[in-house]
C-alpha cells in the first residue's frame, strides 16, 4: 500500500474494534501511530506492543502539531479537546468511515453490507482466506477467537471488511466485491423509510470499482429490489436456496442441531458441507463467503475443506458454559428478525426444557419504530425478561415515548410470558430463584446485558 508509510497518524478513540483495526493496519504499513482512549484495555496493550503511543483520557495535550492526520471514532463528539485542538491546528480530520474507505482503495477490496449477518459473515469469509494461504487484511465488528483478534493485517492483496449503512457510513467504500446479504427497516432515527434506506443501498452498490462484482442474496426481496435497479454494470451474482442462484444451497438437513447441504456454483456440484453455526440463516451466509472465495479464485476443494471449520465469533450464539443441566447463551440480537432467527437456532441446537430470553432493548427509537415486530419476535422464548432499555444515540423526545415496560405488554399481548425487571441485579435474583435443570438462559442484545450471564456464570459455579 502507498502513502501511508512514514506519516503520523492520531486516533481520537483507538481502543475501539474498527479504530483499533485501522491503526493495526496502518501500523502494519510503515504509518508511525498515535492515540487516545478512555481506558486501558488488551486492546491497547496490544497496539503499544506494536509501536503505538496511547493515552489514557482525553486532552489537547496529546495531539502534536507533526501529525499528518487525527482519526476519530464514532464516538467522538465536538466536544471533545482532542478534537477542537486537531481543529486548531488545521490538521486533517477523518471519520473513522473515511479512513476506511481510503485503506480500501490500496487493496482489493471486500465489503459486506446488511441488516443482519455483517459481522459474522466478515469473520467467516477471513478465516476461510486465511486458512486457504490468502493472507487476507481483514477488520470485523467482534472479536474472532480462532484468528486471534477482531482485525488481522496479512501480506495478500484482499481487505475484508465490513459495511455500515448507519449515517450512510459505507458510502466512503468503493470496494471491487460487494456483498449484500440482506435490507430491512432499522436505523429509523437516521432513515426516513425502506425507501430511503433501499436509496442507500443502490447508491453504495454503485460504488463498486468498475469491473467489480455485486454478489447478493436472491433469496431477500429488498435485496433484489435493489438488483433490478442494475441493467449492465457491476456484474451480479446472486446466492440462496433455489437452483437460478447462481450460488446455491440444495438438500438442506439438521445434522446435530446444525445444518448441512450441497453447495452449487450453476448447475456443477461442488460437494457437501456441514457448517458448526446453528440457525438455517447461516446456511446464507455461508453461500455468500463461497460466492466471494468463487470470485477471489478459490476452487470448491478449497473453500469447502475450510467453510465449515469457522465456529463463531463472540456474543452471536455463544456458548457460555453448561453448569447443573442449566445451558448459559450470550447472543447480539438487537432486531427482531435477528431474535426469531436465534430462537429459533437455539430450539434446533439445544432443545431445552424451556428458553429464558433475557433482552435489553437497544435505543428508544429503535424500540418505538418496532415495537409490534419485537413483541412478536420473543414467541419461541417461554419467559422474556426486559430490563430498561439501553440508551445510545437518542434524544430527549424519543426516550419519553417509549420504554420497556410498554415491550413486556406487548409482548405479554402475543400471548407470551414476559417481566420487567429494571437493574441487573434483580434479573439474576429471578433466574437463581426459577431457573431450573433442563432450562436454557440467554442474554440478547448490543448494550451490556452479557453481564447478567457471566454474573450468573459465576453465582452458579460458586454455588454447585
Amino acid at each position: 500500500m502507498t502513502g501511508v508509510s512514514g506519516k503520523k497518524y492520531h486516533f481520537v478513540g483507538i481502543g475501539g474494534i474498527g479504530t483499533s483495526g485501522l491503526a493495526k493496519m496502518l501500523i502494519g504499513n510503515g504509518a508511525v501511530v498515535s492515540g487516545s482512549d478512555m481506558a486501558d484495555s488488551g486492546v491497547v496493550d496490544n497496539l503499544r506492543r506494536m509501536g503505538a503511543m496511547v493515552a489514557i483520557g482525553h486532552g489537547a495535550e496529546n495531539i502534536l502539531p507533526d501529525v499528518d492526520e487525527v482519526v476519530i471514532s464514532a464516538a467522538i463528539t465536538a466536544t471533545n479537546p482532542e478534537l477542537a485542538r486537531a481543529s486548531e491546528l488545521g490538521l486533517t480530520i477523518r471519520k473513522y468511515a473515511e479512513m476506511l474507505g481510503m485503506l480500501m482503495d490500496g487493496y482489493a477490496g471486500v465489503a459486506i453490507a446488511g441488516t443482519h449477518g455483517k459481522s459474522t459473515t466478515s469473520a467467516w469469509l477471513s478465516y476461510v482466506l486465511t486458512q486457504a494461504g490468502a493472507e487476507p487484511n481483514y477488520i470485523v465488528g467482534a472479536d474472532i477467537p480462532q484468528l486471534g483478534g477482531s482485525s488481522g493485517v496479512g501480506n495478500g492483496q484482499c481487505f475484508v471488511a465490513e459495511a455500515c449503512e448507519y449515517d450512510r457510513s459505507f458510502l466512503n467504500l468503493r470496494p471491487d466485491a460487494a456483498v449484500l446479504l440482506n435490507i430491512e427497516q432499522d436505523h429509523l432515527d437516521y432513515y426516513r423509510d425502506i425507501d430511503d434506506i433501499l436509496d442507500a443501498f443502490t447508491e453504495f452498490a454503485s460504488g463498486v470499482k468498475p469491473g467489480g462484482v455485486l454478489i447478493a442474496n436472491g433469496q431477500d426481496k429488498n435485496t433484489v429490489r435493489v438488483l433490478r435497479r442494475f441493467k449492465t454494470e457491476p456484474k451480479i451474482i446472486q446466492y440462496g436456496l433455489d437452483a437460478y442462484c447462481d450460488i446455491s444451497a440444495r438438500n438442506p438437513a439438521l445434522a446435530d442441531g446444525c445444518y448441512e447441504f450441497d453447495i452449487y456454483h450453476k448447475n456443477s456440484l461442488l460437494g457437501r458441507t456441514r457448517i458448526s453455526l446453528p440457525g438455517a440463516f447461516n446456511i446464507l451466509n455461508a453461500l455468500a463467503v463461497t460466492a466471494v472465495c468463487i470470485h477471489a479464485g478459490l476452487d470448491g476443494e478449497t473453500i469447502l475443506k475450510h467453510l465449515g471449520g469457522f465456529t463463531g465469533i463472540d456474543r452471536r450464539l455463544m456458548f457460555k458454559a453448561e453448569i447443573d443441566g442449566v445451558t448459559i447463551l450470550d447472543d447480539y440480537a438487537h432486531h427482531p428478525t435477528e431474535i426469531r432467527a436465534s430462537l429459533k437456532a437455539i430450539r434446533e441446537k439445544y432443545s431445552p426444557e424451556r428458553i429464558w430470553c433475557v433482552f435489553q432493548p437497544h435505543q428508544y427509537s429503535r424500540t418505538r419504530f418496532l415495537l409490534d415486530d419485537f413483541a412478536e419476535s420473543f414467541k419461541l422464548a417461554d419467559i422474556t425478561i426486559v430490563p430498561e432499555i439501553y440508551f445510545v444515540r437518542d434524544t430527549a423526545e424519543s426516550k419519553s415515548k417509549v420504554n420497556a415496560e410498554a415491550l413486556v405488554e406487548r409482548i405479554g399481548q402475543q400471548g407470551c410470558e414476559a417481566l420487567f425487571i429494571n437493574e441487573f441485579s434483580g434479573i439474576l435474583e429471578h433466574l437463581k430463584n426459577n431457573v431450573k435443570t433442563g432450562d436454557l438462559v440467554v442474554t440478547m442484545g448490543a448494550g451490556t446485558i452479557w453481564k447478567v450471564a457471566d454474573e450468573y456464570i459465576q453465582w452458579f459455579r460458586g454455588n454447585c
